[in-house]
């Protein structure tokens, strides 16, 4: 398909400042409210400022702790009456960690919208974290961090961290290690909940079959006299600077048949202003189709990985652009030379038309699908808030996508993408 054949999209059924109502209450709580009376039910999403980025370092993984013993029991429910009342109006509610904020999310018939929200703010503001509860998440989490020593891509991915984001936050991994996590105590659960959990800059999507109005009396009602004088500022992320060279480091795991890579460069913040441009070419060197032109090259037209793909994480910092591999042992030096060697042609010359023309469309072609459900607007809605992308952002973004040329992509990527200072970090048998 041609760039001309684009079936435009029709902007008047996206969401934007004609229906969207964004509200800052008193308390600092962000609302936004997008209607939809073809449903009967409701999506809630949200974060607050509670992130792994405010983790001591001798307790790292105490924000994921906290978020994920919250609902373990409150001042006004226990654990087993919290799910009790989800499960009797066949409600979902989730609080999730995360780097720079705690996520939330729930789902409910709207009618049970009130009482979703009582459950969400007596969750938020009132947990009391019972002990033997924390020592069960304790168990989990030591779980999860064994099971993660063991596996070849995530710790490929730490060490990518540790490698390109050295002495900067986004160093450390968000679940901590086993010595940190069994530093934790309950009270550091509490005194981190009383410190960081409040209203400022917390953000609130309501989505579904509610009228604006009614949904500002239920959260002001829920939330709005909620304060907490010791939240500290939004965490402020620095910029990372990048190698002077390319840095390589491999972590070995015994009696593994597979090696993972992760290489790759620090990229740049969401706000970038070539981020389209960067966005797209990374779908074209690493995504579209069958993992793009990497996918092409390593893994179908050379056979020497499992999997080959690139990444490009958005982020309020300075997101990584990496791309991973999972080869045989053997293939290993092989397979990091290819993908040098395609990083090369990738910013030598600018891609082609068609490669540009099928990822717009793509793009473009994909945006209506994910806003089909309430929880799909509500996370679109999240992101635009996020990131301050403006409540106009869905009406602009095909042009955005359009706009992007093969120069544009060249430039970003030349930008960014230097196959002379790579964070080349390896996982896998002895080598």
């Amino acid at each position: 398909m041609s760039k001309q054949e684009f079936a435009a999209l029709k902007t008047e059924s996206l969401p934007g400042p004609h229906d969207i109502t964004r509200t800052e209450l008193g308390n600092g709580i962000v609302l936004l409210v997008r209607p939809n009376h073809k449903s009967l039910s409701v999506a809630i999403s949200g974060f607050l400022q509670a992130g792994s980025l405010y983790d001591p370092e001798p307790k790292l993984g105490l924000a994921d702790f906290t978020a994920t013993t919250l609902m373990r029991g409150t001042a006004n429910r226990t654990f087993g009456e919290i799910y009790n009342e989800l499960e009797s109006m066949g409600a979902s509610l989730g609080v999730s960690p995360g780097a720079h904020t705690a996520g939330f999310g729930g789902k409910s018939l709207a009618d049970d919208l009130p009482h979703l929200l009582a459950l969400l703010a007596d969750v938020l503001i009132h947990p009391i974290f019972p002990k033997s509860d924390v020592e069960k998440v304790r168990s989990q989490l030591l779980t999860g961090l064994e099971l993660r020593a063991q596996d070849t891509g995530e710790m490929a991915s730490m060490g990518f961290d540790q490698i390109a984001y050295a002495g900067h936050p986004y160093r450390h991994p968000s679940d901590g290690y086993l010595e940190t996590i069994q530093a934790i105590k309950q009270k550091d659960l509490v005194d981190f909940h009383a410190r960081h959990y409040g209203p400022r800059e917390m953000v609130i999507v309501i989505t579904g079959a509610v009228k604006p109005e009614t949904v500002l009396t239920l959260v002001e009602e829920s939330l709005g006299n909620w304060s907490n004088p010791d939240q500290p500022d939004v965490f402020q992320v620095p910029e990372a600077a990048p190698l002077g060279e390319t840095t390589r480091a491999h972590h070995p795991i015994e009696e593994k048949s597979q090696a993972d890579i992760v290489l790759g460069v620090v990229g740049p913040r969401r706000k970038w202003e070539g981020f389209y441009p960067a966005l797209l070419g990374n779908s074209i060197l690493g995504q579209f189709g069958m993992m793009g032109r990497i996918g092409d090259s390593v893994r179908v037209q050379a056979g020497l990985a499992y999997y080959a793909y690139s990444s490009l994480s958005s982020s309020i910092g300075p997101g990584p652009w990496t791309i991973a591999a999972g080869v045989a042992p053997e293939n290993l030096e092989k397979a990091i030379d290819l993908i040098k060697t395609e990083i090369k042609k990738f910013i030598a010359e600018p891609v082609t038309p068609q490669e540009l023309a099928d990822v717009q469309s793509n793009y473009i072609g994909r945006l209506p699908l994910s806003l089909e459900s309430n929880s799909g607007v509500a996370s679109a809605l999240l992101t635009m808030e996020r990131h301050q992308l403006g409540l106009d952002y869905l009406q602009g973004y095909e042009k955005m996508i359009r706009d992007v040329t093969p120069d544009s992509i060249l430039e970003a990527s030349r930008k960014y993408l230097d196959p002379d200072r790579l964070a080349i970090s390896t996982a896998g048998p002895p080598l």
